[in-house]
């Protein structure tokens, strides 16, 4: 099984909730430094709150953009990206556009990544594609248009409007289609230690999760 330090920092430990307080992304920022978790996941409202926080630690912090619904122009998209950089994120994780997607407009899908993954200025871009909404050629286009556009990452799912989150069958398609070349982000539903170990092996590089402390104090258990 994967050490303790290696599963912590394989987490994005996330709060995108609407109603999240700053006494939310706090506790977030103080569990994240506490259990080496990678990322903190947040929504763009909470970039300066959290990179001020979270200075001098290891944990970075990661930007949603254009989220849930990926529908927002390619022009917001840049400018809420470079914000969110110019503020500090070292990571911003995108929702493509799914509508164009599935109407087959595929330069506008890729000029809308290609706009953020140039705001990113060299940041990590991880391409949230709602694989719940996907037929599996649509996945397939959407990895492919992704990897083109210059992003580092594709991500299953937002989490958000009830929609089916991360599958292993997913997470197991994404990698065979991006190789090597690409990290693949597993999120939506992911709640406990066996659905991250289950998502690891099908192949993903990092998860998304709002429930990374629990999770590690269940590692800790069993590797007791």
């Amino acid at each position: 099984m994967i050490n303790s330090q290696k599963l912590a920092w394989k987490i994005d430990h996330t709060n995108l909730k609407p109603d999240a307080t700053v006494f939310d992304i706090k506790k977030l920022c103080s569990e994240a430094v506490k259990y080496k978790f990678r990322n903190v996941c947040i929504n763009p409202t909470h970039t300066a709150l959290a990179v001020e926080y979270l200075k001098d630690t290891q944990v970075g912090v990661c930007v949603v953009i254009g989220f849930p619904l990926g529908a927002s122009t390619p022009k917001n998209k840049e400018m809420e990206a470079l914000e969110a950089v110019q503020l500090g994120a070292s990571e911003l994780d995108m929702v493509m556009n799914i509508g164009q997607l599935k109407s087959g407009k595929y330069g506008p899908v890729r000029e809308d990544i290609e706009g953020v993954v140039k705001a990113a200025e060299g940041k990590n871009v991880k391409v949230i594609l709602e694989t719940a909404l996907l037929n599996i050629e649509e996945k397939i286009d959407a990895s492919l248009i992704a990897r083109k556009a210059g992003a580092g990452f594709v991500k299953t799912s937002t989490g958000f409007g009830g929609l089916k989150g991360a599958t292993v069958e997913d997470v197991d398609l994404l990698r065979e289609i991006v190789g090597n070349d690409m990290g693949v982000k597993a999120s939506g539903g992911i709640k406990d230690l066996e659905s991250v170990l289950k998502m690891l092996d099908a192949g993903a590089d990092r998860i998304g999760t709002s429930s990374g402390v629990q999770i590690m104090d269940s590692y800790r258990k069993v590797d007791i």
